[in-house]
């Protein structure tokens, strides 16, 4: 089987999880991650996840699952203890063409919950498709353990300057060569930053043509 990587938009969208429990909890929180609107089913709810919701991050209906719950819904995420109940919202979303991730059973999943490394906007995601979830953890950890802590603010500076040399370079071969050349550098957030200084003098050195009037 052939998996399609990708990384969703979620925010605003509405996502459902049945089951509030140690199964539930990690995939509440990855969903919350992304900013989406999160409804946890369950009549039986643990003590995080009951935090949440009285904290407003998700809504909460202690209850146990029903035919019509994913009315509307994104994707569903069946975290309950119960195989029957779980294969049933797979059912129900299948039908209804809402991506499903059953917890722990590969055959009932569209999709799978990926091991995460995150330095602020950067995401490395490791699948398994299912064979290895402890591989992939594993995995996990040795690539968290290698990259710097401060990546995400490098990456979020390097964000800003790509800004800065679109804004003052057309589409062009030079333009593609100078933002993989900043990528290999030191990119800091002051003036003075020496990334910042080789795009200015790249642009100094290669003006965009005058506006014909």
């Amino acid at each position: 089987m052939s998996l399609f990587p990708l990384f969703l938009k979620l925010t605003g969208r509405s996502c459902v999880v049945i089951g509030a429990g140690q199964l539930a909890e990690s995939k509440i929180e990855s969903l919350r991650a992304a900013d989406a609107s999160v409804t946890v089913i369950a009549p039986r709810v643990n003590e995080r996840i009951s935090g949440m919701a009285e904290a407003g991050e998700i809504s909460l209906q202690r209850r146990p699952y029903q035919t019509g719950d994913l009315d509307g819904a994104f994707l569903v995420v069946a975290a309950t203890d119960d195989p029957a109940v779980n294969r049933a919202v797979f059912a129900e979303a299948t039908a209804g063409g809402v991506l499903c991730n059953a917890v722990d059973d590969p055959p009932f999943c569209d999709f799978y919950f990926p091991s995460v490394v995150r330095r602020g906007d950067l995401q490395i995601a490791i699948s398994t498709a299912g064979n290895s979830p402890a591989l992939a953890q594993q995995l996990r950890k040795e690539l968290n353990a290698q990259l710097p802590l401060d990546l995400g603010e490098w990456l979020a500076n390097l964000g800003n300057l790509r800004r800065e040399v679109v804004a003052a370079e057309p589409l062009n071969q030079s333009r593609r060569l100078i933002l993989h050349e900043l990528a290999q550098r030191q990119v800091c957030a002051y003036d003075q930053c020496p990334s910042r200084l080789l795009a200015r003098e790249h642009a100094r050195t290669n003006p965009l043509p005058a506006e014909k009037v």
